[in-house]
């Protein structure tokens, strides 16, 4: 049976859907239309979902029914709700859709548009020479049936190779090869995190992992970062005090801020996960990309001496995204049972792509001192454009990662992503990073991308920005006061 969205429900996942001001101001069933399109894209609304019927989502939204009917009628042309008399009308996608990298349902022939919604870098030239030398590889797996549920020896020896040399000894049964790293999270969670257990997470945070969470039902508490990263004392009195099962971080150059966590912070945070229980899933994608020089404190599991920390990481960020190769750091019997759950998911990583991850590896001080370069010269073009057109942002300049993580000048992060949408730049509003709809004054803008498209991504934003006060402030109808 299909479930359904009650109109009330509706109306408040929509929240500030009205049209906006300026000289492109579209009639309200569009603005409505584009708010639903933007709940599928964004995944907060399910496909498949059956609607409200027309009357009774107009009486929670508190505007005409013709309004709510022209909306269905627009979504039925876009290919986006299927209706039929007598059932209803339930959510769906076009089939002239795909899934974008950042998980979302984008057009086929969308070419033209900037996407900032990405915060990944496309393929180092190396790729292609390094798949050419898997596939001579190869051969010398063929004779086995290739099923390697903790990964094949040779990229295992790479990847604790690699910790080993950070600092942590680590030796290859501590290392288990993943089809990228959420993938780790996802097995990390299985194992670690029971139906409706409690999780401590930054605020913001990734929200693939927060959607990684929620389909455990986890019972989800967060610390807020502040302009200079973790405030010390909140992160450890909220340790002490949720006492959660699972404690999620991004210590390096976090995601979307960042911030990198000091080195004497690492260590408490160890200890007081210890005391409260807690298990420490560390999040290391972008431990490979300091800029600057700058120098990176100790491995936050150098500080562990109770098996509390599983770090995960991957090649997504450093290398490239499509290949799927993450992997998980732990003691050798947390990665034993985690090769025995993961046989119910998947079985093993594929070996053509491990083999052609060892060869990447092997050329990392080439391949990640050029991804350096490439990223600190993109992001000074990033905010050396913000501040020339957009000078009310508050931006501060990471230290490394893939993004800068933007204060806007009011609350219009998810306004100003739609209205940005129809001048060809896709954006991931600052909600999409928190819980129940907050962060609506922040923006993350990766450096992804080359600096004249980033450039000219900023030019289209101020114009929509401008436009947006063009005139006056919108009416945003006052919220419901439930006491």
């Amino acid at each position: 049976m299909t479930s359904q969205v009650r109109g009330v429900q509706l109306a408040r996942l929509l929240g500030q859907w009205h049209a906006l001001p300026g000289r492109r101001r579209s009639p309200d069933y569009v603005a409505l239309a584009a708010a639903v399109r933007g709940l599928l894209a964004d995944a907060r609304l399910p496909l498949g979902i059956r609607l409200p019927a027309e009357r009774e989502l107009a009486e929670a939204l508190r505007i005409s029914r013709t309004t709510v009917t022209a909306a269905y009628r627009e979504l039925r042309e876009t290919g986006h709700l299927a209706s039929r008399r007598g059932a209803g009308s339930w959510t769906m996608l076009p089939g002239t859709h795909r899934v974008a990298s950042t998980g979302l349902w984008t057009p086929l022939d969308d070419r033209e548009m900037i996407d900032l919604g990405v915060a990944a870098l496309a393929a180092p030239p190396q790729l292609v020479p390094a798949a050419r030398a898997a596939a001579e590889d190869l051969p010398r797996y063929l004779g086995g049936a290739g099923y390697h549920p903790t990964g094949i020896i040779e990229l295992r020896e790479a990847v604790a190779r690699g910790y080993t040399e950070r600092g942590l000894a680590t030796s290859p049964e501590q290392i288990m090869v993943t089809s990228g790293t959420q993938h780790a999270l996802d097995l990390v969670l299985r194992l670690a995190l029971s139906p409706g257990g409690a999780v401590l997470v930054e605020s913001p945070t990734y929200p693939n992992a927060l959607a990684a969470l929620a389909a455990r039902r986890a019972r989800i508490t967060t610390h807020g970062l502040s302009d200079d990263g973790w405030d010390a004392d909140l992160l450890l009195g909220s340790l002490r005090q949720t006492r959660p099962k699972l404690a999620y971080v991004i210590p390096e150059f976090h995601n979307p801020t960042g911030h990198l966590m000091a080195a004497d912070l690492r260590e408490r945070l160890v200890g007081a996960a210890h005391a409260a229980g807690t298990d420490l899933v560390v999040d290391e994608s972008f431990v490979d990309l300091p800029l600057d020089g700058t120098p990176l404190p100790p491995p936050v599991a150098v500080f562990d001496r109770h098996s509390r920390v599983i770090s995960i990481g991957g090649m997504s960020k450093p290398y490239w995204g499509g290949l799927r190769i993450g992997w998980v750091r732990a003691s050798a019997p947390q990665v034993q049972r985690l090769a025995a759950a993961r046989v119910g998911v998947d079985m093993a990583s594929p070996v053509l792509d491990q083999l052609v991850a060892v060869h990447l590896l092997t050329q990392a001080p080439t391949i990640v001192a050029a991804r350096r370069a490439q990223l600190a010269a993109q992001r000074d073009a990033l905010v050396a454009a913000l501040a020339d057109r957009l000078p009310e942002w508050r931006v501060t300049v990471p230290r490394g990662g893939v993004t800068l993580w933007a204060e806007l000048d009011g609350p219009i992060s998810s306004a100003l992503a739609r209205a940005a949408e129809e001048v060809g730049v896709r954006l991931a509003p600052g909600p999409r990073f928190g819980l129940d709809g907050t962060l609506e004054r922040f923006l993350r803008l990766p450096f992804t991308l080359p600096a004249t498209e980033l450039v000219e991504a900023v030019g289209r934003l101020a114009a929509v920005r401008y436009d947006l006060d063009r005139a006056g402030r919108p009416q945003w109808r006052e919220p419901s006061v439930i006491a």
